[in-house]
């Protein structure tokens, strides 16, 4: 079996298999399934497509081999019957990292699930909806064709809330600067990792901003709490609105934002050549 997921990055693609699996897990230990191994590869992770091999087989075995004969042993483990293997459940994360212009990697990833002994069930990851389409082969794109999910970006009701059960407990937040950082963030990508970095963001700029202010307050006498004080504390939407700004406006976006065509077009083509 093969599984492709896809979805602009933050909308809880790795998250989500994590908990399929660790529910699967549960359902083991109580007899309910036979028992898998659960194997992560991440092209991030890799120096070269090729390691996914050796990866792999050293996860499968425990033995370490190079990324040639990784292959060949990877080729004769899932071609060879074998009653008392497991069940191997791979989940490819980065999944266009692994992309070569041969596409063998991609190609026997998802050959091996439909061997007949094989018992392998991988689960490729990548931001693109259309990766299959557009950089692979048409051999490897119909291997994919079986199972598709697409994770759409997170409307602004469903960053609210995530932000929400973040928060839980937390009192720090005006409900105005949360339900403004969702909507932002929103229409820019629907990504939750964002939306809880401009929060990440905005506490620490009040916490910046309360400590100025108390040793800006130390050589006076000891002052009690009043209004102010409490206000220096509380994440408005002023303070998410500038957190969003400094974000989006760090001196490596403005550079590159402000770069001519040239340099922007060196910019692809290195991104492109690295990976």
């Amino acid at each position: 079996m093969c599984m492709y997921i896809s979805g602009v990055p933050g909308t809880g693609k790795t998250a989500t298999v994590h908990e399929a699996i660790r529910a699967l897990s549960e359902n083991v230990e109580e007899g309910e399934l036979p028992d898998f191994q659960f194997i992560e590869l991440n092209g991030m992770k890799m120096t070269e497509p090729n390691q996914a091999y050796s990866q792999l087989w050293q996860a499968i075995t425990g033995n370490r081999a190079t990324t040639k004969h990784a292959a060949q042993l990877l080729e004769k483990h899932f071609s060879t019957p074998s009653p008392r293997r497991h069940t191997h459940v791979v989940l490819v994360d980065e999944l266009d990292l692994l992309v070569t212009k041969t596409q063998s990697i991609m190609y026997n990833f998802f050959d091996w699930p439909h061997r007949p002994h094989a018992r392998l069930i991988v689960i490729a990851i990548a931001n693109t909806m259309d990766l299959p389409e557009r950089m692979l082969h048409h051999k490897v794109s119909s291997r994919l064709g079986l199972t598709r999910i697409n994770f759409q970006p997170y409307s602004h009701q469903q960053l609210m809330t995530i932000v929400q059960s973040r928060l839980e407990g937390c009192i720090a937040f005006d409900a105005d600067a949360i339900e403004l950082c969702a909507r932002k963030i929103s229409a820019v990508s629907g990504d939750a990792r964002r939306a809880l970095d401009v929060c990440r963001r905005a506490v620490e700029m009040v916490e910046t901003e309360w400590k100025s202010a108390t040793e800006a307050a130390k050589p006076g006498p000891k002052r009690t709490q009043s209004a102010t004080d409490s206000q220096l504390v509380l994440v408005t939407m002023v303070v998410i609105d500038r957190a969003i700004k400094t974000m989006y406006a760090s001196g490596h976006i403005a550079a590159i934002q402000n770069a001519s065509t040239q340099q922007k077009v060196f910019l692809v083509a290195l991104r492109a050549a690295i990976r």
